[in-house]
């Protein structure tokens, strides 16, 4: 795991309503996509090359 890198960091639109923040996702220097928990944003960054990231959203609401 990686610590948060100055990245341009996006959370889903469901996330993001009232207090209920959880987690976010940025394209990192090389490519590799971070996700980081969005009330802990100086904790570590979890990072997944970009393919495998692709296809997490489908396998994630299947």
């Amino acid at each position: 795991m990686e610590r948060q890198q100055a990245v341009r960091w996006r959370g889903n639109a469901y996330s993001l309503k009232g207090d209920a923040r959880c987690a976010e996702a940025a394209r990192l220097p090389g490519g590799a996509v971070g996700v980081r928990d969005s009330k802990r944003d100086d904790g570590p960054v979890p990072r997944f090359p970009h393919p495998a990231w692709t296809v997490f959203p489908a396998a994630v609401t299947r």
